[in-house]
């Protein structure tokens, strides 16, 4: 016996899992391109070129409607801004525990740890998201750690920096986060954000940190230059 589990015999679950994993992360692979980050070309990411077809093809491989919009594959300009920020004042983060929250590429993730955060945790609840962070971590020589659990669930955790990448696009989202980034705050957590102006960013109880312009591509945005500003949760 091992784990539970006797020899020469493999739980259903479990494999179904592992075959998961390694779908998504073959997908991944061969429907985007390793190319360098815009705002921050000293990272690469595995970057789709356009994004509906990328939804359409992913949903058609797994044979099931509805999936999340592949986030996971292109690099926001919210997270753009922050990765930026953060290579450029890496006292934000070196030597901190720091959380990347609803990481999508694993780009801010990785910034932090290539400004030297002691670790790095990037959470996202799409299973296509924590392959990416992994290939993409993986590429970067970054070692992040993944994480599927909807950290919005539970009370922040016990870490020393929060970032968040351009996650203020939805009302009912927004609202839970700012809420739950307040309590993160009281505990003395340094939580960081980085937006383009999206509509529900709480923007009364910010500092602003920087702004940068951004490129990113038609396909996601309403210009191909989106400035961006990076906020501090005061």
């Amino acid at each position: 016996m091992a784990g539970g589990v006797p020899h020469g015999r493999v739980d259903v679950a479990t494999a179904q899992q592992v075959t998961g994993i390694a779908h998504r992360h073959d997908f991944i692979v061969a429907n985007t391109r390793l190319m360098p980050v815009p705002l921050v070309p000293e990272i690469a990411l595995h970057v789709a070129h356009e994004a509906v077809p990328l939804w359409h093809k992913t949903e058609e491989e797994l044979g099931e409607m509805g999936l999340p919009p592949p986030f996971w594959a292109f690099a926001w300009a919210g997270g753009q801004a922050l990765a930026r920020y953060i290579l450029d004042n890496p006292e934000t983060v070196h030597g901190k525990t720091v959380l990347d929250l609803a990481s999508g590429s694993g780009l801010v993730g990785i910034a932090a740890m290539k400004a030297g955060a002691a670790s790095v945790t990037a959470a996202d609840i799409d299973g296509f998201a924590l392959a990416a962070i992994s290939i993409n971590a993986a590429a970067n020589k970054a070692a992040v750690t993944s994480c599927g659990d909807d950290m919005l669930d539970a009370s922040p955790p016990d870490v020393d920096a929060i970032l968040v990448g351009d996650l203020f696009y939805e009302k009912s989202v927004a609202s839970r986060l700012a809420s739950w980034l307040e309590t993160a705050t009281e505990q003395g957590v340094d939580v960081l954000i980085g937006d383009p102006g999206r509509s529900y960013l709480p923007r009364d109880r910010l500092v602003s940190c920087a702004s940068y312009d951004v490129p990113v591509t038609r396909d996601l945005e309403d210009a191909e230059i989106k400035n961006s500003k990076v906020w501090r949760f005061a």
